[in-house]
């Protein structure tokens, strides 16, 4: 393959590792701050929680689409993304600075001025940039939210919905392409060339055919980084620098799970993301929590 043809299936392996560093960089501002999804980090009804919400919440941008209701899609997707700004921003200033009326307010400031330049000019930089930050808080919160088993229930319930949504039903290709029309910054673009656009260019048809651009939701990346925060916040074990090894293997296997989908992506079609990256974080994960107890 030529080095130009390369490189943009390179870069996204190092997006991930570099959503799971932040995630676990995030995961001590998190917790300082007591910012959790859940009470119960060891509740087992956690991750149907979470498939419920998850159900409802892309049940209902479908029924939107389908009536073209694009404004209030654009609407509620921007929440989301101001929302969940607030959570991480709020996270850090905190840490740093102490729980004040100043840091809200720069938690404020800055959480409208990141989600203002998302919508400003959605280019597909600036929305990999912000979607990093975005993932690696959402999976920290969610990590230090978890515990290993509820983790493990949810990354594999997810894997087969993934795929059902994809093969079968296909309505997250269906939501897929909306997102993409819009232009709404919920998802990482990679380009295949120089001098690409996305907001001039958008990606081309998203169900076959040439791409000016490969696509990856943030959930495909946001995933599998949630083991990784749990296994290095939940686990008492041995480490590599500041990274448990049961967490390393999980960052390991969700690399190579990511890997093995990319040689596929690269023919066209749409592809469920999350069987072999969650298939292989939670893989890493046993493998790396083998080797502790050998040790």
């Amino acid at each position: 393959m030529e080095q130009s043809r390369l490189l943009p299936l390179l870069t996204i392996p190092v997006m991930l590792v570099i959503v799971e560093l932040g995630a676990l960089l995030l995961s001590l501002p998190m917790q300082s701050a007591g910012i959790t999804a859940f009470e119960d980090p060891e509740s087992v009804a956690n991750p149907f929680i979470f498939i419920i919400i998850l159900l409802f919440f892309t049940g209902f941008l479908l029924l939107l689409l389908r009536y073209r209701w694009k404004k209030l899609i654009g609407i509620i997707i921007g929440l989301s993304i101001f929302f969940t700004f607030i959570y991480i921003f709020a996270g850090i200033t905190g840490y740093f600075l102490g729980l004040t009326a100043t840091t809200l307010l720069i938690t404020l400031l800055l959480s409208a001025a990141a989600t203002m330049v998302l919508y400003l000019y959605p280019e597909w930089y600036v929305i990999d940039a912000l979607g990093i930050l975005i993932a690696a808080g959402a999976a920290s919160i969610f990590g230090i939210s978890l515990t290993i088993v509820p983790v493990i229930i949810l990354l594999v319930i997810l894997m087969v919905y993934d795929a059902i949504s994809v093969y079968k039903t296909r309505h997250m290709i269906t939501l897929a392409e909306g997102v993409v029309d819009m232009k709404s910054p919920i998802l990482f673009i990679v380009p295949k060339k120089k001098g690409f656009s996305y907001r001039n260019e958008g990606i081309g048809d998203i169900d076959g055919g040439e791409r000016a651009a490969y696509i990856i939701g943030m959930g495909d990346l946001i995933m599998p980084s949630i083991l990784v925060v749990s296994a290095n916040v939940f686990l008492d074990t041995a480490k590599i620098g500041f990274i448990t090894i049961p967490a390393l293997g999980a960052m390991i296997g969700s690399v190579i799970g990511l890997s093995l989908l990319l040689t596929v992506v690269r023919k066209g079609k749409p592809q469920a993301g999350l069987p072999p990256i969650n298939g292989g974080a939670i893989l890493g994960f046993l493998a790396g929590y083998g080797l502790v107890l050998l040790l």
